[in-house]
């Protein structure tokens, strides 16, 4: 593979990963709620499930949806029904990052890798991203080289994005303002995950 033909995945990745969404709230919730080191290791666990994804593509996963199309409907249905009840958490004024700041909790580093890697797995719209994006990448020919070349690109673009994310929103003056909005923060992102589980639900209604 050539820089030239590397180049464009390089992009496509880095706006993949820059778009707004569940990914980013998540990052940003769990920054909010847990500081800095939450913050990073729910980016980074975030981007080892974008790494896992990309692995499985190269490995032949477009064929299996193919194939196996029940498997991929019960990934996908299970990744909405997850993206749902981390909505609801969002909204519940016990669960909410409101309702831990006020009480002086804060989330555990464990709920934000749980988070982060589970964001990224069960998200049908990033399994459906990477067969569209490796589709002119993957042939029988590409050597190891190449190969994990196709799978570190967007594990680590995605993984040094959030890192920034959760840098640039962990400092005092930001971080406290943003505090200071977090029930916004809760609505906002319990809205977004809700109605992404709604989407995957309802593409295979009415499809």
């Amino acid at each position: 593979m050539s820089f030239t033909d590397w180049l464009p995945l390089l992009m496509v990745c880095a706006l993949g990963a820059m778009s707004p969404g569940p990914s980013l709230a998540m990052v940003l919730r769990h920054t909010l709620a847990g500081g800095r080191d939450s913050g990073l290791i729910a980016a980074w666990t975030h981007a080892l499930g974008i790494g896992i994804y990309a692995a499985l593509t190269v490995a032949g996963l477009s064929w299996m949806i193919q194939q196996q199309p029940l498997v991929f409907q019960g990934i996908s249905l299970a990744g909405a029904a997850y993206l749902a009840w981390l909505g609801f958490q969002a909204l519940s004024a016990k669960q909410g990052i409101a309702a831990k700041l006020a009480s002086g909790e804060s989330a555990s580093r464990m709920e934000a890798a749980r988070d982060g890697f589970a964001i990224a797995v069960l998200n049908p719209k990033i399994l459906l991203f990477f067969v569209a994006l490796f589709g002119p990448f993957v042939q029988a020919s590409l050597h190891t080289g190449q190969q994990m070349t196709l799978i570190a690109t967007p594990l680590v673009v995605d993984g040094l994005w959030y890192s920034l994310v959760a840098l640039g929103l962990s400092h005092g003056a930001v971080l406290e303002r943003l505090r200071r909005q977090a029930h916004w923060l809760d609505r906002i992102s319990g809205v977004i995950l809700i109605g992404l589980a709604l989407k995957v639900v309802w593409g295979f209604v009415s499809g």
